[in-house]
């Protein structure tokens, strides 16, 4: 695990000048905006579904990227999640993440990069400019939300580590900490959860790494401290609370890919031509939109973001890669 204990020497002893400077400036940044305490149990903290966030971060909105359709509320978000490190129930997230300590934190870069290293989050995220995306999160289950996610680009984050030539996939892993996470005590999984990209879809504008959504820090039960969003993809390719990214020659295999590979195959592009062997794709029903019994809507190909990412697939067969 990669949860890092308080060094017991001066940070400026052990880190390069200029990282050090860096952090110390995003450490001011948090301070000015009362988030340097941590990411619960402040004064200036609210409780949603039982998990405590903070009010605001600095972002600026990208329109660019982002959907007119009605978001989500806060408490659909917060409320009904995949995170089966906490339970297999939509609900379990927001009933255990609670105990989910995300600082300090550390991510390790990795693999086939001429910069790799331990890396504390702040440092992490220190270069980055944050914005707000307003995306579609797609669930294999037939199930769909709006939500406004607060982060960066994975490619700016790649292009700071410098790839070589040989890094063609990027993976991601989850933390593993049974005693944080009481559904990693049980073989739903091979954990730790991985995921991975092509190198060409990590370093697509639409990919982003976030760490928050509706203005504030991400909550616990949504994959704190930082999580992956790929929004043309189902909603299990976004990895959740990263503590490891490695760049790879080979294809990593991905934890539902090699629990189940007949039904998640490692692209994980939306696609309503192709089912689930236990259910349909090709429609889909909005959290809070109505009741259960209410009309459901068609899946669009690529969650409606084909005109920007199809050509990423151009001459695959994407029955086949699903």
């Amino acid at each position: 695990m990669l949860i890092k204990p308080a060094p017991d020497i001066r940070p400026s002893e052990i880190t390069p000048e200029r990282v050090y400077l860096s952090r110390r400036r995003f450490l001011q940044s948090l301070t000015a905006a009362g988030l340097a305490g941590g990411l619960a149990g402040i004064a200036d903290a609210q409780t949603v579904m039982g998990v405590s966030v903070i009010r605001e971060l600095d972002y600026h909105p990208n329109p660019r990227y982002s959907t007119d359709e009605a978001k989500n509320t806060l408490e659909e978000v917060t409320g009904y999640n995949n995170f089966y490190e906490f339970g297999t129930d939509k609900g379990d997230p927001a009933r255990y993440a609670g105990r989910l300590r995300t600082r300090p934190w550390s991510v390790a870069i990795e693999g086939e990069a001429e910069d790799t290293g331990v890396f504390d989050l702040e440092d992490i995220l220190a270069p980055h400019t944050l914005e707000e995306r307003i995306y579609r999160l797609r669930c294999v289950e037939a199930w769909s939300m709006v939500i406004p996610w607060i982060g960066f680009p994975l490619g700016d984050l790649i292009r700071r580590f410098r790839p070589t030539s040989r890094a063609k996939y990027v993976q991601f892993t989850t933390l593993l900490d049974p005693k944080q996470m009481p559904g990693q005590r049980y073989p739903v999984l091979d954990w730790p959860y991985a995921e991975g990209l092509r190198m060409d879809e990590a370093m697509h504008p639409l990919a982003i790494l976030a760490v928050g959504l509706y203005g504030k820090v991400m909550p616990n039960q949504n994959g704190a401290p930082i999580r992956l969003v790929v929004p043309w993809k189902y909603g299990f390719k976004s990895i959740k609370s990263i503590v490891s990214i490695r760049f790879t020659e080979q294809r990593p295999r991905s934890s539902w890919e090699r629990s189940a590979p007949r039904e998640y195959g490692f692209y994980a592009n939306v696609n309503p031509e192709v089912d689930h062997p236990r259910w349909s794709q090709k429609t889909e029903r909005r959290i809070g939109a109505g009741s259960f019994w209410e009309p459901r809507q068609p899946t669009r190909m690529f969650n409606g973001y084909a005109d920007q990412v199809a050509s990423l697939y151009s001459g695959m067969d994407l029955a086949r890669n699903f």
